[in-house]
């Protein structure tokens, strides 16, 4: 029997948000999956329509979308995710708002 191993890392907290906006990069090459999850700190509301997307890097200097793109929630009792596979070294959220 193999057992699952599993890190949780928060890359943004309490940061505002606006204009062109990216989370710190997260450095996973030893991950073979990622689930990433969104939610606004309680208390705070945000424009509705905005997308966040993720994207993945070789260096974590020079970016590119992955493809995957999750709604902004627009209250903080509202919670997104999106799954991503075969992303390489590092991954981060990127958004315009």
């Amino acid at each position: 029997m193999t057992l699952r191993e599993a890190h949780t890392a928060i890359i943004s907290q309490g940061d505002l948000w606006a204009g062109n906006v990216a989370t710190e990069p997260f450095e996973a090459p030893w991950a073979a999956e990622a689930v990433v999850f969104l939610r606004l700190l309680d208390g705070t509301t945000a424009p509705t329509g905005i997308e966040v997307r993720l994207q993945i890097s070789p260096d974590g200097m020079h970016w590119v979308d992955e493809g995957t793109r999750m709604a902004l929630p627009a209250a903080g009792d509202v919670v997104t995710f999106a799954r991503l596979a075969h992303f390489g070294q590092y991954i981060r959220l990127a958004a315009t708002l």
